[in-house]
């Protein structure tokens, strides 16, 4: 009997088309992500005048898809690694989809809160399991590039939201961006037909015709024999529960984890809820206050697609805290008077430091976590960070009501870069996944040479 490693082909896989498969549907499946994300936010000024909400009420309302988010990621990243990702993914497509349209066709805040909770559920289901299904294909050479580019669609999303928003809110009214967000559902067949399944996941099955066609796209050398068995690495071999994410000394680190997220996705929702309304209030129009989105999107693709490039380079860990001390200082600065193109350069930068941060933090999640808990330990990481995630509109909102100097509401966003970058430096890298497989890889090489 023959032992096929699976890890070890994706590890060492020259980029071959199916890489590049896994790359457009999941970059795609982000950019649909980042466009129902954002349109809340760029919509909020027209929907608070309709419908006569305060900003404390506004806050709430946006908050209410953050709440579904949070049951989303903790939910379908667990049960992804049981039902398996392909699917998990496309019933989170079909659910942001449907319900974010939904919400563009509702008279109250009630109904508006209700719909974006479910699509929500969507929103946060969709990303665990995308970003473990990058890492676990793509070269472990390219990981971390391959997973932020990736996830830069969600930039892309919130640019094309931006770019769309103004126009169409003003000629056909704010519902109108949220039934365009209706149209991915149809993309859901195609989805099934095409994306890949998680190796671990069809292990577990004992799906064996379908991992040698795995393996064999991943390796075109390799040809098929009567009983051969597919096997993972033993640092990914793992059951897939929660507990997994506490055993073998990750417990401390996975609490880091949860804090460092739940800062920055404070930061990431302050700013993407706030800030064309924070710039309105500073003078500027609308459509020059939704430039400003733009920059901030544009910033966090540059961010995050260099910040991947640098982790590859470099130790991901300590890329993370520098880019989290940049964010303390480029939000912060924001809310000081200073020239327009100054101010576009900050808030480029504080989209690079935030947004683009967040990505490069889920890239480091996945590498962290076996193969067959990857999705429920992002999930987990994600759910709980999800928490700062719905503070953040809600207590923003509340300053905004309460008439502080502009000053103070940005440094307000920006602080919590400061916590986050400590929660990431008191991860102890020796414990991940990826440390412990490259650390046996050279052992397992010596011990088949002698054999």
């Amino acid at each position: 009997m023959r032992e096929i490693n699976l890890h070890a082909l994706a590890e060492d896989a020259k980029l071959s088309p199916l890489h590049y498969i896994v790359l457009i549907w999941c970059a795609l499946i982000i950019i649909f992500d980042g466009y129902d994300l954002a349109v809340a936010g760029i919509a909020l000024p027209s929907i608070m005048k309709e419908m006569g909400v305060n900003p404390a009420k506004a806050g709430f309302m946006v908050s209410s898809a953050l709440f579904g988010m949070m049951f989303g990621n903790i939910v379908f990243g667990t049960v992804a690694d049981r039902i398996g990702r392909r699917w998990a993914i496309a019933i989170c497509l079909g659910l942001f989809s449907v319900f974010t349209a939904l919400a563009g066709l509702a008279a109250t805040p009630v109904e508006f809160g209700l719909a974006r909770f479910i699509a929500g559920i969507g929103i946060g289901g969709v990303m665990p399991n995308v970003i473990a299904q990058m890492t676990e294909y793509a070269p472990r050479r390219l990981r971390s590039t391959m997973v932020t580019l990736m996830f830069s669609g969600y930039s892309v999303g919130g640019m094309l939201a931006a770019v769309l928003g103004k126009g169409m809110i003003e000629r056909f009214g704010w519902p109108s961006v949220f039934v365009a967000a209706g149209a991915p559902v149809l993309l859901v067949p195609l989805l099934l037909k095409w994306m890949p399944e998680s190796m671990a996941f069809l292990i577990g099955k004992g799906e064996t015709d379908k991992l040698a066609r795995i393996a064999g796209r991943l390796d075109p050398t390799y040809q098929q024999r009567s009983g051969d068995r597919f096997v993972l690495n033993r640092a990914e071999q793992s059951k897939a529960s929660m507990g997994q994410l506490f055993a073998d000394g990750r417990g401390f680190s996975t609490l880091m984890f949860w804090v460092g997220t739940f800062m920055c996705l404070f930061m990431v929702y302050a700013l993407s809820s706030w800030l064309t309304k924070l710039m309105a209030s500073a003078g500027y129009s609308l459509g020059s206050a939704l430039t400003f989105v733009l920059v901030l999107n544009f910033g966090a693709m540059i961010g995050a697609i260099g910040g991947g490039w640098l982790a590859d380079k470099l130790h991901i860990k300590y890329v993370l805290v520098g880019m989290y001390l940049l964010a303390a200082v480029s939000i912060s600065l924001l809310g000081y008077p200073m020239p327009t193109a100054v101010l576009f350069v900050l808030v480029g930068l504080a989209g690079a430091s935030t947004i683009g941060t967040q990505i490069v933090n889920c890239a480091y999640a996945g590498q962290f976590y076996p193969m067959a808990v990857r999705s429920t330990g992002i999930g987990w990481v994600l759910g709980v960070g999800r928490g700062g995630a719905i503070v953040a509109p809600i207590l923003i909102g509340v300053l905004v009501g309460m008439g502080l100097p502009l000053q103070q509401n940005f440094m307000a966003i920006g602080l919590p870069a400061l916590v986050a970058a400590a929660a990431v430096a008191l991860i102890d890298h020796r414990r991940s996944a990826s440390h412990q497989v490259e650390v046996s890889a050279p052992v397992a090489a010596q011990q088949a040479a002698r054999s």
